[in-house]
């Protein structure tokens, strides 16, 4: 029997992966299993780009159902608050039963969710759509960094710099790509084709995941089946709609919602470390304070981007008087930039650099906004995307990299969901920034103000970076085992 044959193990340090119930030809003992790359950058990108894909789509999806601004804000809302709830929980079911069966359900709701969007007949039902795909796009990203790390101990190169690049710059980039793409798919066959995209993309994870992914990794050797902490969950689940139901409506008789998160908070924390095998183990991570940076690091410049995502493009619309598909086009160099800066200096470690050039860079951009009016020409707006796209190209990547290195191996899942937690909590907090800054319509007064609260964002980001020593450890070459 040839190596390649079912059910044998080629040697010891490189067991074969079999996929869906065929066989497979082992991948070489020292280099990534490269079958394992679409599947995984398909399934990082389900976020990104229904996160970003909705921004030209508020204002036709407004004028068709007669909506207010404040009403179509909760197609955002409900993409984050139901992704920021099921990451970490998604990543922890990633951590206990493996990395296939999670990608699959995931890709099932995706699917779902863009059938239910595709049909709706009101505004309510797209909502739901957005909850169904928040759920739905939260494993891919945990299941990727697992079968890194797992394609790591296998092949016994601890830092896979070429695959940690490659997965970042098809999520940061498909996250600038997607107002472009949804100016595109509007001008096609409508708003609701932003909607119908998930169908393909649903179908297409299920046969790579089916096809391409193992049914076991390097890690489930290590991996325990403990009982489920449904408490932990559910505690969990209670604090961040708590807070982030507070954050998307400022006011001050709604101050109730922040004492429910802050009371839910300590009883999570309690629980959790009372708890044999919780689901968030606070202990690691307080003890882990360089991987609490880089989750604060993403939290703040999620800030920033995302209100410049969704904040430039509703003034380009309101503001500035172009077409959904003429604002996609003008944001179309952050793809450029960030795609270029990403595969430029993805292979090097210098991670604190990166973050240190990447925050000064979108300080800049942000001072630069509050110059933007009514009659900029459009050539001042397109360097100005480009500028933005430059940082936006360094900080996910340097972040991604930091938790790869920060955090437990045994709980690489739960660490990359709670790193889009963060990232999600920004967005909602630009969300709300947003919407307390342009009202009823995205004026220019409006997106100063905007640019302001931006500005204070990324100038916490240039200090977090600066005061974080760790980062110094990180930027060195690492050593294979």
């Amino acid at each position: 029997m040839s190596e390649s044959d079912a059910g044998r193990l080629p040697r010891p340090t490189a067991p074969s992966t079999p996929g869906a119930g065929r066989p497979r030809r082992a991948a070489p003992p020292d280099r990534f299993d490269r079958r394992l790359l679409a599947p995984m950058m398909l399934g990082s990108i389900l976020n990104p780009i229904n996160s970003s894909i909705i921004a030209v789509a508020l204002v036709p999806i407004a004028a068709a159902f007669g909506a207010p601004a404040s009403e179509t804000a909760w197609l955002v809302s409900a993409l984050y608050l139901a992704t920021s709830i099921g990451q970490p929980l998604v990543g922890r079911l990633v951590d206990t039963f493996g990395p296939r069966r999670l990608f699959l359900v995931g890709a099932v709701l995706t699917l779902v969710a863009g059938v239910i969007g595709t049909a709706a007949p009101g505004l309510g039902w797209l909502v739901a759509a957005r909850v169904v795909l928040g759920f739905g796009t939260c494993a891919g990203y945990p299941a990727a960094m697992t079968l890194i790390r797992a394609e790591g101990r296998r092949t016994g190169q601890d830092s896979p710099q070429a695959v940690l690049t490659a997965l970042a710059v098809t999520t940061q980039t498909i996250a600038v790509i997607g107002p472009t793409l949804g100016g595109l798919l509007i001008a096609v066959g409508g708003w609701r084709a932003t909607f119908a995209v998930n169908i393909p993309l649903g179908v297409a994870c299920l046969v790579l995941g089916w096809v391409a992914l193992p049914r076991h990794t390097a890690l489930d050797a290590t991996r325990t089946r403990a009982r489920f902490d449904v408490a932990g969950v559910l505690l969990f689940a209670a604090t961040l709609l708590a807070l982030l139901l507070f954050l998307m409506d400022l006011r001050p008789a709604l101050v109730w919602l922040l004492v429910v998160a802050v009371a839910a908070a300590v009883a999570f924390t309690v629980r959790e470390l009372r708890a044999v095998d919780p689901f968030i183990d606070v202990r690691v991570f307080a003890g882990n304070l360089p991987l609490l940076g880089t989750f604060a690091r993403a939290l703040v410049a999620q800030v920033v981007s995302y209100a410049f995502l969704y904040g430039f493009t509703q003034w380009l619309e309101d503001g500035r008087g172009l077409s959904a598909s003429a604002a996609g086009l003008v944001l179309l160099p952050l793809f450029g930039a960030a795609i270029v800066v990403s595969t430029l200096t993805g292979r090097r470690p210098e991670v604190r650099a990166k973050l240190v050039v990447g925050g000064v860079l979108l300080l800049v951009g942000c001072v630069l906004l509050l110059a933007v009016g009514s009659g900029t020409a459009v050539w001042l707006l397109f360097a100005l995307t480009t500028l933005v796209g430059i940082p936006l190209g360094l900080l996910n990547l340097a972040n991604q990299n930091a938790l790869y290195h920060q955090a437990d191996p045994e709980r690489v899942g739960a660490s990359a969901g709670l790193l889009r937690t963060f990232s999600y909590l920004g967005a909602i907090v630009a969300s709300a920034s947003g919407g307390a800054a342009f009202g009823a319509r995205a004026t220019t007064p409006g997106l100063h103000e905007l640019a302001w609260i931006m500005v204070v964002a990324a100038a916490v980001l240039v200090a977090l970076t600066l005061a974080d020593r760790s980062l110094a450890a990180l930027s060195r070459p690492a050593r294979t085992p």
